[in-house]
């Protein structure tokens, strides 16, 4: 064997090794409340791709940095709670997918007059299905 090709091999032996050690102490991604701790509902527990619940991408996504810790609204943006009133799953879905899209409507002219100088993130780059459970859990707030 030339020394390209023992170099080759140990190189892919390793990368095997590595591999499968890798396998073997990858620990399991889904969250768990600790003891005691109680996240609502089991919708909201369910994990997404990425392994967060809805609550926890809410959280992780920055919502309540603009919406409130607890997503009832701020100066800088409006409440997340009675979203059903103006949408449905789908709807929801696509204007977390593309605000700009829907800013046409009376209730986004009136959230522009308000809400002066803020603007909606698009979540285009977000699993479909993550955004599907997120929508689902910002319908349910009531």
């Amino acid at each position: 064997m030339t020394k390209t090709q023992i170099w080759s091999t140990i190189f892919l032996v390793l990368f095997i090794a590595l591999f499968f050690l890798h396998k073997a102490t990858k620990e399991d991604a889904t969250v768990k409340p600790a003891m005691g701790e109680n996240y609502g509902d089991t919708q909201t527990q369910e994990s997404t791709a990425t392994g967060f619940s809805a609550e926890e991408a809410v959280v992780n996504w920055g919502c309540n940095t603009c919406h409130g810790q607890d997503l009832r609204g701020t100066q800088m943006a409006p409440p997340l709670y009675g979203l059903s009133e103006f949408y449905d799953r789908d709807k929801l879905t696509n204007y977390l997918r593309n605000p700009n899209s829907f800013m046409d409507s009376d209730r986004f002219r009136e959230f522009k007059q308000k809400y002066k100088n803020i603007v909606m993130p698009a979540y285009n780059n977000k699993d479909i299905k993550e955004l599907g459970k997120v929508a689902d859990y910002l319908l349910g707030l009531q």
